[in-house]
């Protein structure tokens, strides 16, 4: 799989929105001083960030501007990594396509990495658009951009992905009802992150779910 593939598999731009906020509000619950996930409402005047860092050098950023969404990966192993050359090089085609209204994030320093936008999987949809996009990238059958494992769980409909994947991560059992409940974007109740997580604390998980625009169901459940 690559970011051809990608573009195939992600869902519209408000479900992936969605997808994203639940991934960072199950991490905080699970474990809030090492997520994986993260999402940053306002991190920009009307642009939302989401992103994923494995601790392992890989990672993932989504960018939701009301002009569209921009989407990018950085699998340090893969054949496509900017690092193969000095100085650093994108994979062939790698941008190219990339629309005006989205061409300020590849050169955005808070993306970038002493001056250099890694990435090794780029893909994009603007608003109006029916369908995610890509440059004209190509592959040899041995070669991968790192799409084939970055985004797994962000296109994954399924919520027992997710559980499947933070009960190797956090090396912890997690409840796949109450992640479904999360994924689902229902309330979040004290007996959801309970049962999630025995030390977490609620007001703490709640201000973060109210931020991320969670309804809060506030009251002891029983």
């Amino acid at each position: 799989m690559t970011v051809h593939t990608l573009v195939a598999e992600l869902p519209d731009p408000a479900v992936l929105l969605a997808r994203c906020r639940a991934l960072a509000l199950l991490d905080a619950i699970l474990d809030g001083d090492t997520p994986t996930h993260s999402f940053v409402s306002g991190w920009r005047d009307g642009v939302d960030l989401a992103f994923m860092e494995n601790g392992s050098g890989d990672e993932y950023t989504v960018v939701f501007d009301p002009a569209g969404v921009f989407l990018y990966g950085f699998d340090h192993e893969s054949a496509a990594t900017p690092w193969r050359e000095e100085p650093r090089a994108h994979w062939p085609g790698l941008l190219d396509g990339l629309p005006a209204s989205l061409a300020q994030y590849p050169v955005a320093p808070e993306l970038q990495v002493d001056g250099f936008f890694d990435a090794t999987v780029c893909a994009w949809r603007e608003t109006g658009a029916t369908t995610w996009q890509c440059g004209p990238v190509s592959f040899a059958a041995d070669e991968s951009d790192g799409a084939d494992w970055l985004f797994d769980v962000l296109t994954d409909s399924s919520p027992k992905t997710y559980a499947d994947f933070a009960e190797h991560y956090f090396e912890k059992s997690v409840d796949p009802q109450a992640v479904a409940a999360v994924w689902a974007g229902e309330p979040l109740t004290r007996r959801t992150v309970a049962v999630l997580s025995s030390v977490a604390d609620f007001e703490s998980i709640a201000s973060q779910a109210r931020d991320l625009g969670y309804a809060v169901q506030d009251e002891i459940a029983l």
